[in-house]
């Protein structure tokens, strides 16, 4: 991109140097840095006065001298400064020739007065000096001297200057993408696949990069760079090394926001997630409510004809979802929970938070599951520990009759 190539080989500074001059360029740069990356204008601004100061002290100044430069983009001026702070002997030390001594003691062993800043002609002011040039100074007030203003900064103070405008414009942007990505955290983002490096997958997301784990991304599914991509942004972390925006599509609540995306009654809260238990790539449950009672919830995120449930079904590479009702009734959750297996009865054991789930004995498999995926996901939904059993003999017929009453009397309880 121009504006890139513009801001890293440095031609900001070269117009910086002749900013008396070239202030129409500055002035564009500045709206294109606001317009396409989010930088304040003033931010700049504050960098190429940093910057120009840097030089100035680099190249002309003496040392410990405080330089402050300031750039008027409306007459396209740049005035220099030397800033002196107002001081007496209660705010500094006052040294005499020969009298060092007292900076060579161990701190825990200085008076007050010797553990104050000791009094330097170039960055401070004695309040009767300061009074004689500000009637109404005090203690603390800066008073400003300006300097003569220089064009030419010099090769090695001009490099200075540049890095210090890259470093400010790069701070700048860093809390912009900050401000940008922390207010979608847990939301989907999409981007370009760009990289894959040991594992790890990197997404350019337009104005960062974010970085899908190796551990959050779904078994089996292989990526090509260039590639379209969908994942949940679930962290913004900021380092000294820069921003890492930590992507998951192996997180249960990837799968709650892309139903989100399809079911309108999920978007607006109508339909709310209750639980859910994710081996990701493989198999889901999701337990729902709904807050209004003419609202099927089972029903909506299934769609008419299976449409929003195969949709992301097929963002999750074909991963099987189920969806049962949610309630508050722990035994009648629970047999739901292991759905598709049909339970005879359930005895929970709340000392030990454990349900026996009494089933018929062709039912086992089908509730245990391929590798106890079933009942390791239901326990997981509902958070009880669930021990399966099959009935044989006068138990699979006492748990059959009792499962016709139970039947019989949800029927009655329906309304004409």
């Amino acid at each position: 991109m121009h504006l890139i190539a513009a801001h890293e080989g440095g031609s900001v500074f070269k117009n910086t140097q002749k900013i008396m001059f070239d202030i129409k360029v500055i002035q564009s740069i500045l709206s294109e840095l606001e317009e396409e990356r989010g930088i304040p204008k003033q931010k700049v601004i504050e960098a190429i006065e940093a910057a120009l100061a840097t030089a100035y002290k680099k190249e002309y100044a003496k040392k410990g001298q405080i330089i402050r430069a300031h750039i008027n983009l409306d007459l396209g001026t740049t005035e220099f400064s030397q800033v002196k702070v107002v001081v007496d002997k209660s705010t500094v030390r006052f040294v005499k020739e020969g009298d060092e001594e007292a900076t060579q003691k161990p701190p825990q062993e200085m008076t007050d007065e010797e553990l104050l800043s000791r009094f330097n002609p170039e960055q401070h002011i004695v309040l009767e000096d300061a009074k004689l040039i500000k009637r109404d100074a005090e203690l603390g007030d800066e008073l400003i001297f300006p300097l003569e203003v220089r064009e030419d900064y010099g090769r090695i103070a001009a490099q200075t200057a540049k890095q210090v405008i890259i470093q400010k414009i790069r701070e700048a942007e860093k809390v912009s993408v900050v401000a940008e990505f922390g207010k979608r955290a847990g939301e989907i983002v999409s981007g370009t696949v760009q990289r894959m490096e040991r594992g790890n997958i990197y997404v350019d997301l337009g104005r960062a990069t974010g970085i899908l784990p190796y551990e959050e991304q779904i078994p089996g599914e292989r990526y090509r760079q260039g590639e379209r991509l969908r994942a949940l942004l679930y962290q913004v972390e900021e380092s000294p090394r820069g921003i890492y925006l930590r992507l998951s599509r192996a997180n249960p609540q990837f799968l709650a926001k892309l139903f989100e995306m399809e079911v309108p009654e999920a978007a607006h809260g109508t339909v709310v997630f209750k639980a859910i238990a994710r081996e990701a790539g493989s198999r889901s449950k999701v337990a729902v409510a709904s807050s209004d009672a003419h609202v099927d919830p089972v029903g909506s995120l299934v769609g008419q004809r299976g449409v929003r449930v195969s949709t992301v079904t097929s963002e999750l590479g074909g991963e099987k979802i189920d969806i049962i009702e949610w309630s508050e009734d722990p035994k009648a959750f629970i047999e739901e929970a292991l759905s598709p297996a049909r339970v005879l009865s359930v005895t929970l054991e709340e000392e030990e938070h454990k349900a026996s789930i009494m089933v018929a004995e062709d039912q086992q498999s089908l509730a245990i599951g391929r590798g106890g995926q079933n009942v390791r996901l239901a326990a997981k939904l509902t958070g009880w520990r669930i021990d399966i059993q099959s009935a044989k003999g006068e138990q699979l017929a006492k748990a059959e009759e009792q499962t016709e009453e139970k039947a019989e009397g949800k029927a009655a309880e329906k309304p004409e």
